[in-house]
Protein backbone atom coordinates (compact mmCIF):
# COMPACT_ATOMS: atom_id res chain seq x y z
CA UNK A 1 0.00 0.00 0.00
CA UNK A 2 1.30 3.47 -0.94
CA UNK A 3 1.31 5.76 2.11
CA UNK A 4 3.14 8.67 0.47
CA UNK A 5 1.06 11.86 0.92
CA UNK A 6 -0.74 12.88 -2.27
CA UNK A 7 -1.50 16.44 -3.40
CA UNK A 8 -3.17 17.84 -6.50
CA UNK A 9 -1.72 20.67 -8.58
CA UNK A 10 -3.91 22.32 -11.23
CA UNK A 11 -2.38 24.71 -13.77
CA UNK A 12 -4.29 27.56 -15.41
CA UNK A 13 -2.13 28.74 -18.34
CA UNK A 14 -3.73 32.07 -19.28
CA UNK A 15 -2.82 35.54 -18.05
CA UNK A 16 -3.66 39.10 -19.03
CA UNK A 17 -0.08 39.89 -20.01
CA UNK A 18 3.16 37.93 -19.91
CA UNK A 19 5.62 39.45 -17.45
CA UNK A 20 9.20 39.91 -18.71
CA UNK A 21 10.70 37.84 -15.86
CA UNK A 22 8.21 34.96 -15.99
CA UNK A 23 9.37 31.51 -17.10
CA UNK A 24 6.18 29.72 -16.03
CA UNK A 25 3.88 28.23 -18.65
CA UNK A 26 1.65 31.26 -19.17
CA UNK A 27 0.02 32.59 -22.32
CA UNK A 28 -1.63 35.94 -22.91
CA UNK A 29 -5.38 35.47 -23.26
CA UNK A 30 -6.79 36.54 -26.63
CA UNK A 31 -10.55 36.79 -26.53
CA UNK A 32 -12.63 34.73 -24.13
CA UNK A 33 -11.00 31.95 -22.16
CA UNK A 34 -12.65 28.56 -22.87
CA UNK A 35 -13.17 27.95 -19.15
CA UNK A 36 -15.98 25.39 -19.42
CA UNK A 37 -14.04 23.34 -21.97
CA UNK A 38 -10.87 23.63 -19.91
CA UNK A 39 -12.58 22.43 -16.72
CA UNK A 40 -14.05 19.47 -18.61
CA UNK A 41 -10.59 18.64 -20.01
CA UNK A 42 -9.05 18.84 -16.52
CA UNK A 43 -11.52 16.21 -15.33
CA UNK A 44 -10.65 13.97 -18.29
CA UNK A 45 -6.98 14.47 -17.41
CA UNK A 46 -7.67 13.49 -13.79
CA UNK A 47 -9.47 10.31 -14.81
CA UNK A 48 -6.45 9.26 -16.87
CA UNK A 49 -4.06 10.02 -13.99
CA UNK A 50 -6.08 7.88 -11.61
CA UNK A 51 -5.34 4.87 -13.78
CA UNK A 52 -1.79 5.12 -12.38
CA UNK A 53 -2.78 5.36 -8.75
CA UNK A 54 -5.68 4.12 -6.62
CA UNK A 55 -5.26 6.51 -3.70
CA UNK A 56 -8.38 8.51 -2.94
CA UNK A 57 -7.17 10.85 -0.19
CA UNK A 58 -5.63 14.27 -0.79
CA UNK A 59 -3.59 16.39 1.59
CA UNK A 60 -3.94 19.61 -0.43
CA UNK A 61 -5.00 21.21 -3.71
CA UNK A 62 -3.13 24.10 -5.32
CA UNK A 63 -4.42 26.09 -8.31
CA UNK A 64 -1.57 28.00 -9.95
CA UNK A 65 -0.73 29.66 -13.22
CA UNK A 66 -0.83 31.80 -15.24
CA UNK A 67 -3.72 33.46 -13.48
CA UNK A 68 -6.37 31.15 -12.00
CA UNK A 69 -8.37 34.20 -10.89
CA UNK A 70 -9.24 34.85 -14.55
CA UNK A 71 -11.64 31.91 -14.16
CA UNK A 72 -15.10 32.56 -12.76
CA UNK A 73 -16.19 31.28 -9.34
CA UNK A 74 -18.69 29.04 -11.13
CA UNK A 75 -15.89 27.35 -13.09
CA UNK A 76 -13.81 26.84 -9.93
CA UNK A 77 -16.86 25.48 -8.10
CA UNK A 78 -17.62 23.03 -10.91
CA UNK A 79 -14.01 21.86 -10.95
CA UNK A 80 -13.79 21.28 -7.19
CA UNK A 81 -17.16 19.51 -7.22
CA UNK A 82 -15.87 17.13 -9.89
CA UNK A 83 -12.69 16.46 -7.91
CA UNK A 84 -14.79 15.63 -4.85
CA UNK A 85 -16.47 12.84 -6.82
CA UNK A 86 -13.09 11.10 -7.12
CA UNK A 87 -11.43 11.90 -3.78
CA UNK A 88 -12.40 11.87 -0.12
CA UNK A 89 -11.54 15.16 1.51
CA UNK A 90 -13.16 17.59 3.89
CA UNK A 91 -10.95 20.10 5.65
CA UNK A 92 -7.85 20.16 3.46
CA UNK A 93 -5.81 23.14 2.31
CA UNK A 94 -7.12 24.45 -1.04
CA UNK A 95 -5.00 27.31 -2.36
CA UNK A 96 -5.70 29.56 -5.32
CA UNK A 97 -3.28 32.08 -6.81
CA UNK A 98 -4.81 35.47 -7.52
CA UNK A 99 -3.30 38.54 -9.13
CA UNK A 100 -4.44 42.01 -8.03
CA UNK A 101 -6.60 43.61 -10.68
CA UNK A 102 -8.01 40.34 -12.08
CA UNK A 103 -11.01 39.87 -9.78
CA UNK A 104 -13.60 41.75 -7.75
CA UNK A 105 -15.17 41.31 -4.33
CA UNK A 106 -17.99 39.15 -5.69
CA UNK A 107 -15.44 36.74 -7.17
CA UNK A 108 -13.57 36.49 -3.87
CA UNK A 109 -16.78 35.51 -2.11
CA UNK A 110 -17.54 33.02 -4.88
CA UNK A 111 -14.12 31.36 -4.61
CA UNK A 112 -14.58 31.02 -0.86
CA UNK A 113 -18.02 29.48 -1.30
CA UNK A 114 -16.59 27.07 -3.87
CA UNK A 115 -14.24 25.66 -1.21
CA UNK A 116 -11.02 27.63 -1.66
CA UNK A 117 -9.68 28.38 1.83
CA UNK A 118 -6.24 29.85 1.14
CA UNK A 119 -5.40 32.71 -1.25
CA UNK A 120 -1.95 33.55 -2.60
CA UNK A 121 -1.84 37.14 -3.87
CA UNK A 122 0.87 38.04 -6.39
CA UNK A 123 1.80 41.46 -5.02
CA UNK A 124 5.50 41.34 -6.11
CA UNK A 125 6.09 44.95 -4.98
CA UNK A 126 4.28 47.83 -3.29
CA UNK A 127 6.15 50.37 -5.44
CA UNK A 128 4.47 51.67 -8.61
CA UNK A 129 7.81 52.14 -10.35
CA UNK A 130 9.03 48.62 -9.56
CA UNK A 131 5.69 47.13 -10.62
CA UNK A 132 6.03 48.95 -13.93
CA UNK A 133 9.58 47.65 -14.44
CA UNK A 134 8.31 44.12 -13.74
CA UNK A 135 5.55 44.47 -16.32
CA UNK A 136 2.76 44.00 -13.77
CA UNK A 137 -0.75 45.19 -14.66
CA UNK A 138 -1.72 46.26 -11.12
CA UNK A 139 -0.80 49.19 -8.90
CA UNK A 140 -0.12 49.32 -5.14
CA UNK A 141 -3.71 50.29 -4.42
CA UNK A 142 -4.94 47.11 -6.14
CA UNK A 143 -2.90 45.04 -3.67
CA UNK A 144 -4.58 46.70 -0.69
CA UNK A 145 -8.02 46.32 -2.26
CA UNK A 146 -7.49 42.64 -3.05
CA UNK A 147 -6.08 41.84 0.39
CA UNK A 148 -8.96 43.55 2.18
CA UNK A 149 -11.41 41.89 -0.20
CA UNK A 150 -10.02 38.49 0.64
CA UNK A 151 -10.38 39.18 4.36
CA UNK A 152 -13.95 40.42 3.92
CA UNK A 153 -14.77 37.24 1.97
CA UNK A 154 -13.68 35.18 4.97
CA UNK A 155 -10.18 34.08 4.02
CA UNK A 156 -8.18 33.43 7.18
CA UNK A 157 -5.09 32.18 5.36
CA UNK A 158 -3.47 34.62 2.93
CA UNK A 159 -0.03 34.49 1.36
CA UNK A 160 1.64 37.49 -0.24
CA UNK A 161 4.20 36.90 -3.00
CA UNK A 162 6.93 39.54 -2.92
CA UNK A 163 10.13 39.89 -4.95
CA UNK A 164 13.43 41.51 -4.03
CA UNK A 165 16.69 42.26 -5.79
CA UNK A 166 14.78 44.27 -8.40
CA UNK A 167 16.48 46.51 -10.99
CA UNK A 168 17.87 49.54 -9.16
CA UNK A 169 16.49 48.42 -5.79
CA UNK A 170 18.37 49.49 -2.67
CA UNK A 171 18.30 47.81 0.72
CA UNK A 172 16.04 50.54 2.08
CA UNK A 173 13.59 50.21 -0.81
CA UNK A 174 13.46 46.43 -0.43
CA UNK A 175 12.75 46.74 3.29
CA UNK A 176 10.04 49.34 2.64
CA UNK A 177 8.35 46.82 0.33
CA UNK A 178 8.65 44.10 2.93
CA UNK A 179 7.37 46.33 5.73
CA UNK A 180 4.29 47.17 3.63
CA UNK A 181 3.56 43.46 3.33
CA UNK A 182 4.08 42.85 7.07
CA UNK A 183 1.71 45.69 7.98
CA UNK A 184 -1.14 43.94 6.15
CA UNK A 185 -0.68 41.04 8.62
CA UNK A 186 -0.85 38.06 6.26
CA UNK A 187 -0.31 34.56 7.59
CA UNK A 188 2.44 33.79 5.09
CA UNK A 189 4.93 35.71 2.96
CA UNK A 190 6.83 34.23 0.02
CA UNK A 191 9.84 36.54 -0.34
CA UNK A 192 12.13 35.58 -3.16
CA UNK A 193 14.90 37.10 -5.20
CA UNK A 194 14.37 38.02 -8.83
CA UNK A 195 16.39 35.67 -11.01
CA UNK A 196 16.91 35.96 -14.75
CA UNK A 197 15.61 32.77 -16.37
CA UNK A 198 16.10 31.53 -19.96
CA UNK A 199 13.25 32.03 -22.41
CA UNK A 200 12.16 35.31 -20.82
CA UNK A 201 12.27 38.91 -22.03
CA UNK A 202 14.65 39.75 -19.19
CA UNK A 203 17.00 37.01 -20.42
CA UNK A 204 17.12 38.57 -23.89
CA UNK A 205 17.31 42.11 -22.56
CA UNK A 206 18.87 41.82 -19.08
CA UNK A 207 18.07 44.60 -16.61
CA UNK A 208 20.79 45.91 -14.31
CA UNK A 209 20.34 44.17 -10.98
CA UNK A 210 21.89 45.19 -7.63
CA UNK A 211 25.47 43.96 -7.04
CA UNK A 212 25.98 40.71 -5.16
CA UNK A 213 26.96 42.42 -1.90
CA UNK A 214 23.77 44.48 -2.00
CA UNK A 215 21.68 41.37 -2.68
CA UNK A 216 23.18 39.62 0.34
CA UNK A 217 22.49 42.68 2.49
CA UNK A 218 18.87 42.76 1.31
CA UNK A 219 18.45 39.06 2.11
CA UNK A 220 19.95 39.30 5.60
CA UNK A 221 18.15 42.53 6.53
CA UNK A 222 14.83 41.29 5.22
CA UNK A 223 15.07 37.97 7.03
CA UNK A 224 15.78 39.85 10.25
CA UNK A 225 12.78 42.14 9.69
CA UNK A 226 10.48 39.18 9.08
CA UNK A 227 11.73 37.30 12.12
CA UNK A 228 11.16 40.36 14.29
CA UNK A 229 7.61 40.59 12.94
CA UNK A 230 6.80 37.00 13.96
CA UNK A 231 7.45 35.21 10.67
CA UNK A 232 9.57 32.07 10.85
CA UNK A 233 11.63 31.14 7.81
CA UNK A 234 11.05 27.46 7.12
CA UNK A 235 12.24 27.27 3.51
CA UNK A 236 14.56 29.28 1.25
CA UNK A 237 11.90 31.85 0.34
CA UNK A 238 8.97 30.97 2.64
CA UNK A 239 8.13 32.73 5.91
CA UNK A 240 5.08 31.91 8.02
CA UNK A 241 3.44 32.68 11.31
CA UNK A 242 3.13 29.76 13.71
CA UNK A 243 1.12 26.92 12.18
CA UNK A 244 0.73 28.68 8.82
CA UNK A 245 3.33 26.94 6.64
CA UNK A 246 2.02 25.89 3.23
CA UNK A 247 0.92 22.24 3.48
CA UNK A 248 1.02 21.86 -0.29
CA UNK A 249 4.54 23.18 -0.70
CA UNK A 250 5.78 21.20 2.30
CA UNK A 251 4.63 18.08 0.48
CA UNK A 252 6.83 19.03 -2.49
CA UNK A 253 9.86 19.70 -0.32
CA UNK A 254 9.43 16.48 1.65
CA UNK A 255 9.29 14.54 -1.63
CA UNK A 256 5.62 13.67 -1.42
CA UNK A 257 3.52 12.74 -4.44
CA UNK A 258 1.35 15.03 -6.53
CA UNK A 259 -0.91 14.72 -9.52
CA UNK A 260 -0.35 17.50 -12.05
CA UNK A 261 -3.34 18.60 -14.15
CA UNK A 262 -3.47 21.29 -16.82
CA UNK A 263 -1.37 22.62 -19.70
CA UNK A 264 2.32 22.30 -18.83
CA UNK A 265 1.66 20.66 -15.45
CA UNK A 266 4.11 18.17 -13.92
CA UNK A 267 3.37 15.32 -11.54
CA UNK A 268 5.22 12.78 -9.41
CA UNK A 269 3.81 9.40 -8.42
CA UNK A 270 5.53 6.76 -6.27
CA UNK A 271 4.76 3.14 -7.06
CA UNK A 272 6.14 -0.28 -6.22
CA UNK A 273 8.87 -0.13 -8.85
CA UNK A 274 10.04 3.43 -8.32
CA UNK A 275 8.88 6.92 -9.26
CA UNK A 276 7.02 8.11 -12.35
CA UNK A 277 7.13 11.72 -13.57
CA UNK A 278 4.26 13.04 -15.70
CA UNK A 279 4.23 16.06 -18.04
CA UNK A 280 1.44 17.66 -20.09
CA UNK A 281 1.54 19.65 -23.29
CA UNK A 282 2.43 23.30 -22.61
CA UNK A 283 0.26 24.71 -25.43
CA UNK A 284 -3.33 25.25 -24.24
CA UNK A 285 -5.00 24.32 -27.54
CA UNK A 286 -2.94 21.12 -27.77
CA UNK A 287 -3.79 20.24 -24.18
CA UNK A 288 -7.48 20.81 -24.86
CA UNK A 289 -7.27 18.41 -27.79
CA UNK A 290 -5.27 15.78 -25.89
CA UNK A 291 -4.69 16.13 -22.15
CA UNK A 292 -2.98 12.75 -21.83
CA UNK A 293 0.67 13.56 -21.27
CA UNK A 294 3.97 11.74 -21.10
CA UNK A 295 5.12 9.41 -18.34
CA UNK A 296 8.77 8.92 -17.52
CA UNK A 297 10.30 6.53 -15.01
CA UNK A 298 12.90 8.25 -12.86
CA UNK A 299 16.17 6.27 -12.87
CA UNK A 300 17.09 5.02 -9.41
CA UNK A 301 20.45 6.80 -9.68
CA UNK A 302 18.66 10.17 -9.93
CA UNK A 303 16.26 9.68 -7.03
CA UNK A 304 18.70 10.71 -4.29
CA UNK A 305 19.55 13.99 -6.00
CA UNK A 306 15.88 14.79 -6.62
CA UNK A 307 15.12 14.19 -2.95
CA UNK A 308 18.00 16.41 -1.80
CA UNK A 309 17.05 19.20 -4.22
CA UNK A 310 13.74 19.45 -2.40
CA UNK A 311 14.47 18.50 1.21
CA UNK A 312 17.57 20.69 1.59
CA UNK A 313 15.47 23.78 0.84
CA UNK A 314 13.91 23.31 4.27
CA UNK A 315 15.59 24.94 7.26
CA UNK A 316 14.90 21.77 9.25
CA UNK A 317 16.33 19.49 6.59
CA UNK A 318 15.24 15.85 6.74
CA UNK A 319 15.62 12.61 8.67
CA UNK A 320 17.20 9.45 7.31
CA UNK A 321 13.88 7.70 7.89
CA UNK A 322 12.10 10.15 5.59
CA UNK A 323 14.81 9.67 2.97
CA UNK A 324 14.40 5.89 3.03
CA UNK A 325 10.61 5.98 2.98
CA UNK A 326 10.31 8.52 0.15
CA UNK A 327 13.10 7.20 -2.11
CA UNK A 328 13.14 3.48 -1.35
CA UNK A 329 16.91 3.70 -0.99
CA UNK A 330 19.19 2.99 1.95
CA UNK A 331 20.75 5.67 4.14
CA UNK A 332 24.13 4.21 3.25
CA UNK A 333 23.57 5.57 -0.25
CA UNK A 334 23.85 9.09 1.20
CA UNK A 335 27.08 8.58 3.09
CA UNK A 336 29.49 9.88 0.40
CA UNK A 337 27.42 13.07 0.10
CA UNK A 338 27.17 13.49 3.86
CA UNK A 339 30.92 13.14 4.36
CA UNK A 340 31.74 15.71 1.68
CA UNK A 341 29.10 18.20 2.87
CA UNK A 342 30.12 17.87 6.53
CA UNK A 343 33.76 18.50 5.68
CA UNK A 344 32.80 21.78 4.00
CA UNK A 345 30.52 22.91 6.81
CA UNK A 346 27.43 22.94 4.59
CA UNK A 347 25.33 20.52 6.66
CA UNK A 348 25.18 19.25 10.21
CA UNK A 349 23.87 16.01 11.65
CA UNK A 350 21.10 16.52 14.19
CA UNK A 351 20.50 14.67 17.41
CA UNK A 352 17.37 13.04 15.93
CA UNK A 353 19.10 11.21 13.10
CA UNK A 354 18.67 14.03 10.62
CA UNK A 355 20.55 16.19 8.16
CA UNK A 356 20.16 19.96 8.41
CA UNK A 357 21.71 22.57 6.09
CA UNK A 358 23.84 25.09 7.95
CA UNK A 359 23.35 28.82 7.29
CA UNK A 360 26.32 28.53 4.92
CA UNK A 361 24.67 25.56 3.21
CA UNK A 362 21.43 27.47 2.73
CA UNK A 363 23.35 30.42 1.30
CA UNK A 364 25.22 28.19 -1.16
CA UNK A 365 22.55 25.58 -1.82
CA UNK A 366 23.62 24.94 -5.42
CA UNK A 367 27.17 24.23 -4.27
CA UNK A 368 25.80 21.87 -1.65
CA UNK A 369 23.77 19.93 -4.23
CA UNK A 370 26.78 19.57 -6.52
CA UNK A 371 28.30 17.35 -3.83
CA UNK A 372 25.47 14.85 -4.37
CA UNK A 373 26.38 14.18 -8.03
Amino acid sequence: MNNTPLSLYIHFPWCVRKCPYCDFNSHEAVGDIPEAQYVKTLVTDLEAELELDDRRALTSIFMGGGTPSLFSPRAISDLLSSIRSYFHFDDIEITMEANPGTFDQENFCGYREAGVNRISIGAQSFSASYLQSLGRIHNPGDILTSFRGAREAGFERINLDLMHGLPGQSVDHALEDLQSAVELAPEHISWYQLTIEPNTVFYRYPPVLPPEAELENIQESGASLLQGAGFRQYEVSAYARSGQASIHNMNYWQFGDYIGLGAGAHGKITHGNGITRTTKSRVPKDYLNNPIGKRIEVPACETNLEFLMNALRLNTGFTYDLFEVRTGNSREDLEPFVRRALSKGLIEQGVEDGITPTPLGRQFLNDLLVLAD
